[in-house]
C-alpha cells in the first residue's frame, strides 16, 4: 500500500510541456544528461533548463551529479548530470491498489502450502499481510487493552491511508466506499473479496481489535467488506 503523494507532486511537474519532454529526453537516454543537452532537446536556453531540471529533482524524477558517464576525466569542475531516478508515477482516482493485491497473489502461489489450493494460498497470504500492517499501527498506539470503538477508529485511519475510504456510519460501524481492488475485483468478485475480506480481517488481528469484526457485505460501487462492533447478544433472563 503506497503514499500518492510523491506521485501526485511528479504529475503536477510533469503537467509543463516542455518539462515533461525535457523528462522524457532523459528518461530515454542511455547515459546521464547534461544541462545543455537538456535544453537542446527542447530548444530552450541553458538557464530556463537548469529552472525545469531543478524542479523535476525537486519532486523526485530525477537525481543530479557532478559525474561524468564512462568515468571520462576532464580539466576542472565536470558538468552537472541529469539521469532518472526511477520513481513509479501511478495515480488514480479513486485510488486503486492493484500492485498490493498482485502481491498477494504472488505470495499465495509462491508460499503455496502443501496440499494448498492457489486460492487457499491467495487468501491465506491476504490474512497475513493485514496482519503485518495491522501489527505496524498497534506498534505506534500506547500499550493496554484497545477498545472496541478505538480500534474501530484505528482501523479505520489505517485504511484510509491505503484508498479504501471509510465513513463512519455510527460509533460502531464503519462501510468502506471505495474498493481499491477495482476492476479486477469484478471481474472475479468471488476471489477478490475472500481475499479482501481475509486482508482486513488480519488488519484487526494485527491490530489486536478484540470487539471488531470485518463483515462481507457487498454492496454496489463500494468495498465488499465492512467493519462494526456486534452488537451484543440477549442476555437470559433470571430463572425461576
Amino acid at each position: 500500500m503506497s503514499d500518492e503523494a510523491p506521485a501526485l507532486r511528479a504529475v503536477a511537474a510533469l503537467s509543463d510541456e516542455l518539462r515533461r519532454r525535457m523528462f522524457e529526453y532523459i528518461r530515454r537516454a542511455p547515459a546521464p544528461v547534461t544541462r545543455d543537452e537538456a535544453a537542446g532537446s527542447v530548444g530552450i536556453s541553458r538557464k530556463l533548463a537548469a529552472f525545469h531540471l531543478d524542479k523535476l529533482v525537486a519532486v523526485g524524477l530525477l537525481r543530479a551529479g557532478y559525474d561524468r558517464p564512462g568515468g571520462t576525466r576532464r580539466v576542472g569542475r565536470s558538468p552537472k548530470v541529469y539521469r532518472p531516478t526511477g520513481l513509479d508515477v501511478n495515480v488514480s482516482i479513486p485510488r486503486r491498489e492493484h500492485g498490493l493485491l498482485a502481491e498477494i497473489l504472488l505470495d499465495g502461489v509462491r508460499l503455496q502450502a502443501p496440499g494448498e489450493t492457489a486460492r487457499e494460498g491467495a487468501i491465506r497470504a491476504a490474512a497475513e499481510r493485514g496482519r503485518a500492517f495491522g501489527t505496524v499501527e498497534r506498534d505506534r498506539l500506547p500499550p493496554g487493552r484497545l477498545d472496541p470503538e478505538h480500534a474501530l477508529t484505528c482501523a479505520g485511519d489505517t485504511l484510509e491511508r491505503h484508498g479504501f475510504d471509510p465513513q463512519r456510519v455510527s460509533p460502531s460501524l464503519v462501510r468502506l466506499a471505495n474498493c481499491p481492488f477495482q476492476p479486477l475485483s469484478a471481474r472475479n468478485p468471488d476471489l477478490v473479496c475472500r481475499v479482501n475480506h481475509a486482508l482486513l480481517g488480519g488488519l484487526l488481528d494485527g491490530l489486536e481489535a478484540s470487539g471488531v469484526s470485518a463483515t462481507r457485505v457487498p454492496r454496489p460501487g463500494m468495498c465488499c467488506v465492512e467493519m462494526g462492533i456486534p452488537a451484543p447478544g440477549p442476555q437470559a433472563g433470571p430463572r425461576a
